[in-house]
């Protein structure tokens, strides 16, 4: 179901790569693609997560084709600019992640992290006619206002043209339902993506587990879902930061390895 890019070209060497502040967001992206692995969030070798480089608005961060979520380290992360060049890092880009993901950063420069899978219950909500959300659970609602469904799936995204209609299709939004497909998350960091992958997925989990009882869902009123995510939003961002350094304690403890 994957695609290689193509043969690596030659990897170029570059100092300001390998500065610390570099070195933190391998591992903090390694760390995402840990614990997504540990909670049957990936599929095969297949979906992918990307990160800006810091200081580096033309280049990214994103796993090799080839390797299992779970076998993601922090040096073992590509670096490739927007035109498909591996510019550090050993391998290639799986094809499809590079031609949505390198469109959604150039073409959405506030989505500094992507990540895009195919985890079982918010696909399974992207594969239903209708909204994907129902706002009826207090974890959905982190969500509210902040998701966009695209609707035109056209198969495999293995050109230019596909990743940037992906790219247009997001809007404002921070959450994209890709019908017949899976789910996108951008973000302003890794942690916050990760804060809103995880949580994304647990709403979808909650909200199939009540429709499977057959009884009609409750959906919170509009007013009050608007309120709820505002409350949310005040300590979004720390919770985010918070929960993705409880994640690097548990991975430097148990799979210290993704550090490497």
């Amino acid at each position: 179901m994957a695609h290689a890019l193509g043969a690596a070209p030659a990897i170029l060497r570059n100092a300001a790569l390998d500065g610390e502040e570099v070195r933190q967001a391998r591992i903090d992206l390694a760390a995402c693609f840990r614990m997504a692995a540990r909670l049957g969030m990936h599929e095969g070798i297949c979906n992918h997560f990307s990160l800006v480089v810091p200081g580096r608005d033309d280049l990214f961060l994103v796993n090799p084709y080839g390797w299992a979520f779970a076998e993601v380290t922090a040096s073992r992360l590509l670096i490739c600019d927007y035109e498909g060049n591996v510019v550090a890092g050993s391998g290639v880009p799986e094809a499809t992640a590079f031609f949505i993901h390198a469109r959604v950063h150039r073409n959405v420069p506030r989505a500094k992290a992507c990540f895009h899978t195919h985890m079982p219950n918010a696909t399974a909500l992207a594969m239903l006619e209708g909204p994907p959300l129902l706002w009826a659970g207090q974890s959905a609602l982190k969500f509210y206002g902040r998701t966009v469904v695209d609707e035109d799936y056209n198969g495999l995204a293995l050109d230019t043209a596909e990743g940037d209609r992906i790219a247009a299709s997001i809007g404002d939004a921070d959450i994209v339902f890709m019908k017949n497909h899976g789910v996108m998350v951008c973000g302003r960091n890794a942690a916050e993506a990760w804060d809103d992958l995880y949580y994304l997925e647990r709403a979808a989990e909650a909200q199939r587990l009540a429709l499977s009882t057959g009884r009609p869902l409750k959906p919170v009123r509009p007013d009050i879902a608007a309120k709820t995510y505002a409350q949310m939003q005040e300590g979004d961002r720390e919770s985010a930061r918070l929960f993705l350094d409880s994640a690097k304690r548990i991975l430097a403890k148990e799979e210290p390895d993704f550090a490497d």
